[in-house]
């Protein structure tokens, strides 16, 4: 019942957003759209819950949120405007709150991280930026608006102990106003053959009380035995062709416009999608009610 409750409401607000949207308005789009919530409802996963990763991790999911694995989650990102990207690992959202977690891995190898110790957050930046940049091409031949990296909301920082990198970029419409921005909030986690990213999209507003979940989810992702950072063997293993500095102003430089898109019906449509967002807290809150009652 919270399931179909849950995606019938998403698949609802999306469809709103989209009727609104001139260049993504067509009935290709909604039906793709309500098809990807649809397929979604039936596999989707309530916390408190054990993620498996693939053969590489586990997540430990707090109540009050939802996985969507693959090929669903795959299906939704593309229906908000995403390029199809075989790394996915799955999607996060919220019973209640306007936010969502992209959740991939990368088979790239032991990835070497003495390259953060001489890092420029300057160059890094404005790597990102040309990276969106391209990225608008692709967003111009869908007719998805352009989107603009304005700087950073946290600078790149790397805990070597554990492994893990934070870095956050604000973004926005290209052509909107400056007060309405998103922000990709990216973390990521190394292991002994690649790494594994959670990337929260919300708005830059909210960002203060939002990023400790993103951070609170990167605690609750542990290696398995065999697949973590300190399990490395420079004699058998592959090393990454590229080093940390990468995952900021490298690969994510292709992703992050596209992450960014997301927020565009969010921003856009802010005032809907908070009104709708608190009619959905209460109804879930009173299923998980009932649900437990019983």
């Amino acid at each position: 019942m919270i399931a179909k409750q849950f995606l019938k409401w998403v698949a609802g607000l999306f469809l709103i957003m989209f009727s609104h949207f001139a260049c993504a308005q067509n009935a290709a789009a909604d039906a793709e759209v309500k098809a990807a919530f649809e397929d979604a409802k039936k596999v989707m996963q309530a916390g408190p819950a054990e993620i498996k990763m693939i053969d590489q991790a586990v997540l430990k999911l707090p109540a009050g949120q939802i996985y969507i694995p693959m090929p669903q989650a795959g299906r939704i990102m593309h229906a908000m405007g995403n390029s199809s990207d075989p790394s996915l690992l799955g999607a996060i959202f919220p019973e209640d709150g306007n936010w969502m977690i992209v959740a991939r891995y990368q088979k790239s190898g032991y990835i070497k991280d003495d390259d953060a110790k001489e890092w420029n957050a300057d160059d890094l930046l404005k790597n990102l930026q040309e990276g969106t940049e391209e990225g608008n091409k692709e967003r111009r031949q869908r007719g998805i608006p352009e989107m603009q990296l304005v700087g950073w909301a946290e600078k790149p920082n790397y805990e070597a102990p554990t492994h893990r990198l934070v870095w956050s970029a604000i973004t926005k419409d290209k052509l909107g106003s400056n007060d309405r921005q998103g922000v990709n909030y990216n973390t990521y986690a190394l292991g002994r053959e690649g790494y594994i990213s959670m990337n929260l999209v919300t708005d830059l507003k909210d960002l203060p009380q939002q990023k400790s979940i993103a951070k609170n989810l990167l605690g609750q992702l542990q290696f398995s035995e065999g697949k973590r950072y300190s399990d490395f063997n420079i004699s058998t293993d592959k090393v990454a062709e590229y080093g940390l500095a990468a995952l900021v102003a490298g690969v994510a430089a292709k992703k992050l416009g596209l992450f960014a898109i997301i927020f565009a019906f969010l921003a856009k449509f802010a005032k809907l999608a908070l009104l709708a967002v608190v009619g959905l807290g209460a109804m879930i809150g009173k299923l998980f009610g009932r649900k437990k009652a019983e």
